[in-house]
């Protein structure tokens, strides 16, 4: 949900209340409401599959919010989950990460449908994030997209039921009848 007209800064974001969620997309400052139940379910799922996965093998580090993205002065973000390898690690630092992370993952709800779908996609593909997931508890259905150019592909997409792989974290695939279960 948009807040106001205002271009607002990471400097303007530092200044907001603590306790509340904010995210700012090209300068325009969005307040991120509480998650649903099934939304956690999925979002924890999700976190001890790729933490699992990156810490058993050593390739780098997974963050949950609430724990900032800053890509930009004007491009804040707290994906739902975010993949930081190895060799980008420097960019991770106490408050944030202060760069572009190598995986994005986003759990639509509702009321985030543009954002994450439209909105995000074309943020993070224009900052190079290599990898983007996008996770629908409603539906079921995950799609994983690899950047190709300046453009996202689909490389794994499944509904239901079935495995979905990541391209860019060697042997990661994760059945979603895991991610969906009841």
């Amino acid at each position: 949900m948009k807040t106001t007209s205002k271009v607002w800064t990471y400097e303007d974001y530092l200044k907001l209340e603590e306790d509340k969620r904010y995210e700012i997309i090209e300068g325009e400052l969005y307040f991120m409401p509480g998650a649903s139940r099934k939304h956690q379910r999925v979002a924890l799922r999700l976190t001890l599959a790729f933490t699992n996965h990156i810490e058993r093998i050593g390739l780098g580090e997974v963050y949950i919010p609430p724990f900032d993205v800053v890509l930009s002065e004007e491009n804040v973000v707290q994906p739902d989950l975010v993949v930081v390898l190895k060799d980008s690690l420097s960019l991770v630092k106490e408050k944030g990460i202060f760069g572009v992370p190598d995986v994005v993952v986003e759990i639509v709800s509702p009321s985030s449908l543009k954002k994450d779908t439209e909105d995000k996609r074309r943020l993070y593909a224009s900052y190079g994030v290599k990898e983007f997931w996008l996770v629908f508890p409603e539906e079921k259905v995950i799609e994983v997209f690899r950047l190709e150019g300046s453009e996202y592909k689909v490389h794994s997409w499944g509904y239901e039921k079935g495995k979905i792989c990541s391209k860019l974290l060697e042997g990661f695939c994760i059945s979603l009848e895991e991610v969906f279960g009841d």
